[in-house]
């Protein structure tokens, strides 16, 4: 890189801050024209299947931190009232405390990273930052923690980010695109004896999720003796819920494999052509995506019936697209993926997407791979730091390997105004979740929405 360049890039973060100034990025209150939270939610609802949607909204009403993970389109609409630094990186979109977790690589080694891509797009970096700090702050809370923990908690997490982010304006391209969070640094990061123990403890469980333990969880021996899905209703249902005949969701089966096979690298696809697949049911995941159409698939190992599920899982348009520049990509699958591709330091070997049935669109990727997240609800208030430091720093290696890392380094600077600005602005949309949680609780009691515990 040229000195010139260099400059260039450092004048323009610089630029930035006149924009928006870093004290203001804290800043929220909401507008007087503020749309309706319900009415958000209810517009998503109108593409869910019905069946599932009471289920999303009794997962929301749960908790405020439950509603904010549910309610990514809520907070898009929230931080588009804002002006924007322009300082543009692949977004998450949903990089709340509980979208950071464990998983393996292909080399099967535990890394840590983002781990949720379904409103990925490109966008201003510090709307990821926002959902994060606000995410700690509602997290404290819940946990029971007054709020200075949870500002201290935010400023800590921003902090990270930056300090991060200005580590890696200076390494080479190579060293930003290889760097990866993995269980040694996630040891270095244990404040005390016992938050080491309660890491190892994860990783030791995370490294159990695999495969065969799914296959125990979740199949049972069929009439013949292969192993069939066990269902488990209203949460993992045959197809047969959604009016598909057993020919009609074979050839949709059959559609799907092949158009998710045409996405893999040669090498990818000769190993899932090693399996055979069984059968598939419908499954209920997480809060936000409860309602969307997602399935698991079961399949067999040709030579030893080693099993491999995998989740179907559909993509719609990011809750980001209405206020953003349109993704490149027009299937809403391959925005996830590539997305995904993009943000993360390694990726699943199966990772790919299709098109469904009705011109929908879908990623595919495995259901467990040594997959683990965090346990936030029980975290203390020493974990809960480190936590938030730990996911502020994985956010900028993401953001810095599709954004301009010397500009935002430039615009953040070596002082602390942004950071006590994501705590101010944490505290601020906490205040903000607790109103739209009772919005919710209210809606639920008047009958205007229905919630099932499930």
């Amino acid at each position: 890189m040229t000195n010139s360049s260099l400059a260039s890039r450092v004048a323009a973060g610089r630029a930035a801050r006149k924009l928006v100034t870093r004290s203001s990025t804290g800043d929220w209150k909401a507008p007087p024209d503020r749309r309706d939270p319900m009415a958000i939610l209810e517009k998503q609802g109108e593409t869910r299947l019905p069946g599932l949607v009471p289920i999303r909204y009794g997962r929301m009403a749960a908790s405020e931190f439950a509603f904010l993970r549910g309610a990514p389109a809520i907070m898009a609409a929230d931080l588009a009232e804002s002006p924007t630094t322009g300082l543009t990186v692949q977004l998450c979109g949903d990089a709340h405390l509980s979208n950071f977790g464990l998983y393996a690589s292909p080399e099967r080694r535990l890394v840590f990273d983002l781990n949720d891509f379904d409103e990925t797009l490109p966008g201003p970096f510090e709307w990821d930052v926002k959902r994060l700090t606000a995410s700690i702050a509602v997290a404290a809370r819940q946990n029971g923690f007054k709020d200075d923990c949870g500002h201290s908690a935010a400023v800590e997490a921003a902090r990270a980010y930056r300090t991060a982010m200005a580590r890696m304006k200076d390494k080479s391209e190579l060293d930003v695109w290889y760097q990866t969070v993995d269980t040694t640094m996630l040891l270095q990061l244990a404040r005390r004896k016992r938050g080491r123990k309660e890491l190892e403890a994860s990783f030791s469980q995370a490294e159990r999720h695999t495969n065969l333990q799914a296959l125990r969880k979740l199949t049972g021996p069929g009439p013949d003796g292969t192993p069939r899905i066990r269902y488990q209703p209203p949460l993992l249902v045959p197809f047969a819920e959604l009016g598909f005949d057993r020919d009609t969701e074979e050839e949709t089966i059959r559609r799907v494999f092949t158009d998710y096979r045409s996405t893999l690298q040669e090498d990818r696809r000769a190993l899932l052509e090693r399996f055979r697949y069984v059968e598939s049911a419908l499954k209920v995941v997480g809060v936000g995506s409860v309602g969307t159409r997602c399935s698991m698939a079961l399949m067999l190992g040709e030579t030893t019936s080693t099993p491999l599920f995998l989740q179907v899982k559909e993509a719609e348009e990011s809750v980001l697209s209405p206020y953003l520049k349109s993704s490149r990509y027009e299937h809403q699958g391959h925005r996830v993926v590539a997305g995904q591709r993009l943000m993360q330091a390694t990726s699943d070997i199966f990772l790919g997407w299709a098109t469904g049935p009705e011109g929908r669109y879908f990623y595919v990727r495995q259901l467990r791979d040594m997959k683990g997240s965090a346990n936030v609800p029980e975290m203390d208030k020493t974990m809960l730091r480190a936590y938030a430091e730990l996911c502020g720093l994985t956010l900028a290696r993401a953001h810095a390997r599709s954004g301009d890392r010397v500009a935002i380094s430039a615009y953040l600077g070596s002082g602390d105004s942004f950071d006590l600005a994501m705590g101010r602005w944490a505290l601020a949309y906490a205040d903000q979740t607790q109103a739209d949680h009772q919005v919710l609780m209210d809606a639920i009691k008047t009958g205007r929405v229905r919630a099932v515990d499930a």
